[in-house]
């Protein structure tokens, strides 16, 4: 389909329920190679390992599942609505992610992949800024945002405006990206955006 012509970092970021997986997928066809930092975030607290204990031990054992594992809910109701819990949460996680995403990116390079994207849902919020060349926020309007999360994750207006009220504004980062993609419309609309994007960086033709 396209082909890669140079090499470039890119960075994909938006909001909740932005729907940046979407946009991942498309990417994916277009023949860029995904580190997902949602998921290297997912690995870096398995049960047994370093994040896990300090968070454990930070916020007590009623964010540990009855396997051992991290209740994603339970913690995530914390942090949601504490902004001095959520640092410190992300004081804990955040430099794991970003070691394993910076390994995952130079092991990538040396395997002569030229066009990699760095899936970093908080990319502004964490100032990670500098570790992509061309930022690509994935947009839709706050209204729509809203309506998405809210049937996503079963919850109420209020419990989702706080999860969209934790993060830089939507309309934020969409001026503070190198380009954005609408991703409010249909999957073909996304992909026809882009594809245009990619053409204007040359990164494919």
């Amino acid at each position: 389909m396209a082909k890669e012509v140079i090499y470039m970092v890119i960075g994909l970021t938006g909001g909740i329920a932005t729907g940046k997986s979407t946009v991942s997928r498309v990417l994916i066809d277009l023949g860029a190679l995904v580190i997902d930092a949602d998921k290297i975030a997912r690995e870096v607290v398995k049960p047994g390992s370093p994040a896990l204990l300090e968070i454990k031990e930070e916020f007590g054992e009623n964010i540990l599942l009855e396997n051992g594992e991290l209740d994603r809910k339970a913690l995530g109701h914390i942090v949601f609505q504490n902004q001095e819990a959520r640092l410190k949460l992300n004081s804990i996680i955040h430099p794991a992610i970003r070691a394993e995403m910076t390994k995952q990116k130079e092991e990538a390079l040396e395997n002569g992949h030229s066009f990699i994207v760095m899936d970093i849902p908080l990319l502004f919020e964490s100032k990670l800024e500098h570790m992509v060349e061309q930022i690509l926020v994935v947009y839709i309007p706050q209204a729509v945002q809203l309506e998405r999360l809210m049937q996503r994750d079963k919850i109420d207006k209020q419990e989702a405006l706080n999860r969209i009220n934790s993060q830089i504004s939507i309309e934020e980062k969409k001026h503070r990206g190198h380009a954005y993609v609408n991703n409010s419309g249909t999957i073909q609309e996304t992909a026809q955006q882009l594809e245009l994007i990619l053409k204007k960086w040359s990164i494919i033709t």
